[in-house]
């Protein structure tokens, strides 16, 4: 089994009561196998990426201590999407729930199945936000710069926060 790292994952739903599906995902992120939930952010909401004509989103970022490997992490992440009826329909469609590794320690991995870094991190104001309520701004993000930098660049219009 190998050492904990410490993972963020992205949360994030615009269905079927999404501040719900969002924090019963959190309890279950912390009951997942050789996992603790160290801590989350506030709930955010957001504009959709994508198709404008769909609600807007709830989102978070949750800090996880894991000895899961980084794909065996995104078997149980695709599982609890699954137990929360996660279909796959579209790009950046609606969904009941998505969870996305966002950070895995300082790895760096870009197979067909999990790219981390999350590509999309830079442009997405709704994950750099909550995940600055984690860690200090000159945390960095592998392969991307400082958090601090990435923020400058990624203004918070369109994002709020919902509790």
């Amino acid at each position: 089994m190998p050492e904990s790292v410490l993972s963020f994952i992205g949360l994030g739903s615009n269905l079927d009561e999404p501040a719900e599906q969002v924090r019963s995902a959190l309890v279950q992120l912390q009951a997942l196998p050789r996992c603790r939930l160290v801590s989350h952010s506030n709930l955010y909401q957001s504009k959709p990426m994508g198709p404008a004509d769909q609600p807007d989103y709830i989102n978070a970022v949750a800090a996880l201590e894991t000895s899961l490997e980084s794909f065996e992490l995104l078997a149980e992440l695709q599982a609890i999407e699954t137990e929360h009826g996660r279909v796959r329909k579209e790009c950046w469609g609606a969904r009941t729930l998505d969870l996305d590794v966002l950070i895995y320690d300082e790895l760096v991995i870009d197979t067909p199945q999990l790219t981390i870094p999350h590509p999309g991190l830079p442009q997405r104001a709704f994950v750099l936000y909550p995940l600055q309520e984690l860690v200090a701004a000159d945390f960095i993000v592998p392969g991307m710069g400082k958090l601090r930098d990435l923020l400058d660049e990624c203004p918070f219009e369109g994002l709020s926060i919902y509790d």
